[in-house]
């Protein structure tokens, strides 16, 4: 279960990165429909992560406890870029919201990533 985890760990980080590029040429002004669906298959990938990973808390694998706490605060940028963003006034302040949330979010999952890869074999 350890190497799907890592796996999927990888996808999240992708899927985040090509969000924020996504996001970024959107604050450029270029309409792009296909980035709320690259939103929601990233979020989507998040929660399965969630899910491996607390499997794997389950079976006793162990891994330094900040790995979750790192991991666990990508739920509140998720939340702030699929909430507060679409919540904005204008179109770019949307714009700008949904691109600063993304941008903590590969923060904070590359950063996640990184401690499980140095601990998590």
């Amino acid at each position: 279960m350890v190497q799907i985890h890592q796996i999927v760990g990888t996808l999240v980080v992708l899927a985040y990165a090509l969000l924020v590029i996504l996001n970024i040429v959107r604050l450029t002004g270029r309409v792009m429909p296909a980035v709320r669906v690259v939103s929601i298959v990233a979020a989507a990938l998040l929660l399965l992560q969630y899910v491996l990973g607390f499997g794997l808390l389950s079976t006793r694998h162990y891994i330094p406890p900040i790995h979750y706490i790192v991991a666990l605060l990508a739920i509140i940028t998720v939340g702030a870029e699929h909430g507060y963003a679409s919540s904005r006034q204008s179109t770019r302040a949307q714009q700008l919201a949904s691109f600063i949330a993304t941008l903590a979010t590969l923060v904070l999952v590359v950063v996640a990533y990184s401690i499980g890869q140095a601990n998590g074999s």
